[in-house]
C-alpha cells in the first residue's frame, strides 16, 4: 500500500536549522522513498511500512542526537501529487 507522509520538525532549539536539515538529508538518503520539501514542511511517500520505518528511525535518531523537538505529520493512503 502506497502512502504520503507531510512532516514538520519544530526543535526547541534556537540553533533550529541544523537540526532540520539533517533529519530531511537522513530521508532523502533512502532511495526507496520519494522525498520533497517545501518552506513549511517534507513529504515522503512509499510504500506505507518503508515510509513509516524510515520515519520512526530518523525521529529517534533526532531525539538522541539533538534532544527536544516536536513533529508534527499528516498521513494519508495512497500517492499525492507533490
Amino acid at each position: 500500500m502506497k502512502t504520503t507522509v507531510e512532516i514538520s520538525k519544530y526543535p526547541l532549539h534556537t540553533d533550529y536549522e541544523p537540526p532540520i536539515l539533517d533529519f530531511i538529508e537522513r530521508l532523502k538518503s533512502n532511495t526507496n522513498l520519494l522525498v520533497k520539501t517545501n518552506a513549511t514542511s517534507t513529504h515522503v511517500q512509499g510504500d506505507y511500512d518503508e515510509v513509516m520505518q524510515a520515519l520512526q528511525q530518523e525521529m529517534k535518531r533526532s531525539f538522541e542526537k539533538y534532544g527536544k523537538a516536536i513533529f508534527v505529520m499528516k498521513v494519508l493512503k495512497g500517492e499525492l501529487a507533490i
